[in-house]
């Protein structure tokens, strides 16, 4: 009878044993918000598994579509999203409102402004009345979020020219995808638009750039990768195994060899031809992405200082690595593709 005893407990061990190191060898889900492709790659980087070394093994992906990046600190605040896609104004905002004190920039997503890659328009009706900034006083002008990189840059330029909003002009929130209709309809006066976007309204026609986000701001590190501290401490490994994939894969994108592959790839998944973006996706005629993921911290630290500047943040935000930024994560991944 002890015998039996004894082997079931043995028996019990091995299994309680083997469900521990089965729990043990699940793959981490990391879950990454995304607000616009392609500009972001988030939604198609994994798309080309044969690539990856570590995806389904270390790691697996779940993307979580948000409208912008201010909903993303809400829910990277409530645990409920691991990597946010978070414009400058956000981190920001992050850090003085959401008092989020752990929050680390860990990776670029897209600059703009950059020498020899694209910025991006604001616009205007070809044919209407608005020939320079000083004509947009009184009008309706529209971006995508209150408080965001393309929303900040229509602040930047029309304080630049004596104006202010509420008293001397007006802001809405439009989505990308129905700022231009809005223009046309002539519901809005100026639209602050991203690619694909300006690239199909230069092509429908009927519109003129009147500005671009690199007058108004300069190079800006206009979208980022952040996470908490907590969470980059407690699954490093992992994370230096997404970041391994995620560099490898953009720079597959960006390598002029798989054009046409990518192309498709994207084409794919937002169901337009691929036609729409043949002539301009990851070429130089699109925003430029850091081939190791590093974002631009002085252009993160200018973009900031104008936030302040705005009113949009009551104190300066000094970001430094060691305070807000840890790009150990992404420099380990790099090392490994050298």
């Amino acid at each position: 009878m002890r015998g039996h005893r004894s082997l079931a407990a043995w028996l019990a061990l091995v299994m309680a044993l083997g469900l521990a190191s089965a729990v043990q060898a699940e793959p981490l889900k990391v879950r990454v918000g995304w607000a616009v492709v392609p500009s972001q790659l988030t939604s198609i980087i994994f798309a080309k598994k044969d690539i990856l070394k570590h995806y389904g093994t270390s790691y697996t992906v779940e993307t979580v579509k948000f409208r912008g990046s201010a909903p993303q600190i809400t829910a990277l605040a409530a645990g409920e999203l691991d990597l946010a896609a978070l414009a400058f104004s956000s981190v920001g905002l992050a850090i003085q409102n959401a008092h989020m004190d752990d929050i680390r920039v860990v990776a670029d997503l897209y600059q703009d402004g950059i020498e020899g890659y694209r910025t991006s328009e604001y616009m205007v009706l070809a044919d209407g009345p608005i020939q320079t900034i000083e004509d947009l006083k009184g009008k309706v002008l529209a971006s995508n979020g209150i408080g965001g990189a393309i929303d900040m840059a229509i602040r930047k330029i029309m304080l630049d020219h004596g104006m202010q909003e509420k008293r001397d002009y007006r802001i809405v929130e439009i989505d990308f995808a129905n700022m231009i209709p809005a223009l046309k309809e002539k519901r809005v006066d100026l639209v602050g638009e991203v690619t694909p976007f300006t690239i199909e309204a230069h092509k429908a026609g009927g519109v003129r750039t009147l500005f671009t986000l690199k007058q108004a701001m300069g190079p800006s590190q206009v979208t980022l990768l952040a996470a908490r501290a907590g969470y980059l401490k407690e699954h490093r490994a992992e994370l230096v195994d997404f970041f391994e994939d995620w560099i490898r894969a953009t720079r597959w994108f960006l390598d002029p060899k798989n054009h046409a592959e990518a192309v498709a790839i994207l084409a794919d998944f937002t169901k337009k031809p691929a036609s729409e973006f043949n002539d301009w996706v990851f070429t130089k005629d699109d925003y430029y992405r850091d081939p190791d993921a590093k974002p631009n911290l002085k252009a993160l630290q200018d973009n900031l200082n104008v936030q302040k500047q705005l009113g949009l943040l009551d104190t300066d935000i000094d970001i430094d690595i060691g305070t807000y930024t840890d790009l150990s994560v992404i420099e380990d991944a790099a090392k490994r593709l050298q």
